[in-house]
């Protein structure tokens, strides 16, 4: 998601976005610790658009 795509949407949006990357992000640590992702940087991935969506939901919530 480019930051572009995120600064348009709502508050609102940017929560349920954050929710939903959260719950994602949970089930790929379990599933990387019982057997290897075939590509281990979708964590590192994941976690960087968590804290893009959380930076502006601060900004838009201010």
């Amino acid at each position: 998601m480019k930051n572009s795509e995120i600064k348009a949407l709502t508050v609102e949006q940017l929560a349920e976005k954050v929710k939903e990357e959260a719950s994602a992000l949970q089930k790929m640590k379990f599933a990387h610790a019982v057997t290897p992702l075939e590509n281990p940087m979708q964590i590192r991935q994941s976690r960087k658009l968590i804290a893009r969506l959380k930076t502006e939901l601060t900004a838009k919530s201010k």
